[in-house]
């Protein structure tokens, strides 16, 4: 806590107060192509802006074109190089998810990266197209999905170029607040027992546990990509949205644990992008260090129950 009040650097040489750009400074990502979710706004579009400042191909997706245009357009007015592309996602939909898998693999590009950014937060009960509970469709289920459709283009990257692909899931330390069992795998979708913080802090858990157990499979088959999860910080975004009144209560009187969107991007681009990292997975990094999360963040069995539920689910959302 007093490292992340005060902003002094940890092991790795960064802390709270780093930014995105001192993070990655003089690295070059040229040969590189990032896919980053919810690259449109807040921390995703600063990630992008930097990714793209570093050389790095970045493709944002999102679910609102107009504001992913004008993303775009931002990266380019102070960056008329960038390589930056946009393509349509909505996390919430399976079909979109599949359709934005689809629509990647016809550009032909290599995968280098990918960043499970986007999200929603306190968002009231509200089933998905799918019928999946609205923050853990969005927050995990979109984005295991995503995940599951770019791996062989990850695989294939990393085989044919030798550099080490990275996954990284923005996660949060908000997956300590949560349902008492971690993750209500019989009540995922139960109006009366929902209650839309812990609802959060489970879609959190399942980030963490999905990076976690996904890491282990890459492992066992000798797969050249890391899967890591981070914590941004406190940043006031468009995800507060729905609690914004509650939030700029809450940063009235916690004003030294929040950050700016640079500072809160910087965590994403470090373990995105930094070579340090090089071999590092199965990890969660807060303030661009190593941090342990919580027990069952950490529980194998839950991990390994959580990819077969989530598993289920789609394949019960692709058969409606």
């Amino acid at each position: 806590m007093l490292r992340m009040i005060t902003g002094r650097p940890g092991p790795s040489g960064f802390g709270s107060a780093s930014t995105a750009e001192q993070v990655t400074h003089a690295i070059d990502g040229s040969n590189l192509t990032a896919i980053v979710t919810g690259g449109a706004s807040g921390v995703g579009l600063e990630t992008a802006r930097v990714l793209a400042m570093r050389n790095v191909h970045v493709i944002i997706a999102a679910r609102n074109m107009e504001a992913a245009n004008e993303a775009k357009q931002l990266i380019l007015k102070d960056n008329n190089a960038a390589r930056v592309d946009i393509e349509k996602l909505d996390l919430s939909s399976i079909r979109s998810v599949k359709a934005f898998a689809d629509n990647f693999s016809a550009l032909n590009l290599p995968l280098n990266m990918l960043i499970n950014n986007a999200g929603v937060m306190f968002c009231p009960f509200h089933p998905s197209e799918d019928g999946i509970e609205m923050q853990f469709a969005t927050n995990h289920i979109g984005h295991f999905y995503l995940t599951n459709l770019l791996l062989d283009k990850m695989k294939e990257t990393a085989k044919a170029t030798g550099i080490q692909g990275r996954i990284v899931n923005l996660s949060s330390l908000a997956h300590l607040f949560n349902y008492k069992e971690g993750i209500q795998f019989d009540k995922i979708n139960d109006k009366n027992s929902y209650h839309d913080k812990k609802a959060y802090g489970q879609s959190k858990l399942a980030n963490i546990l999905h990076a976690k157990e996904l890491s282990r499979l890459l492992q066992e088959e000798g797969a050249n990509i890391t899967v890591n999860s981070v914590h941004p910080g406190l940043i006031m975004t468009n995800l507060m949205r729905h609690s914004a009144l509650m939030m700029s209560i809450l940063k009235a009187f916690s004003s030294f644990l929040w950050k700016n969107v640079s500072q809160g991007a910087a965590t994403t681009c470090y373990v995105a992008l930094h070579p340090s990292l090089k071999g590092v997975t199965g990890k969660f990094f807060n303030d661009c260090n190593e941090y342990e999360p919580s027990k069952l963040a950490q529980d194998g069995d839950i991990a390994r129950n959580l990819w077969d539920f989530s598993n289920n689910l789609i394949n019960a959302a692709l058969k409606i």
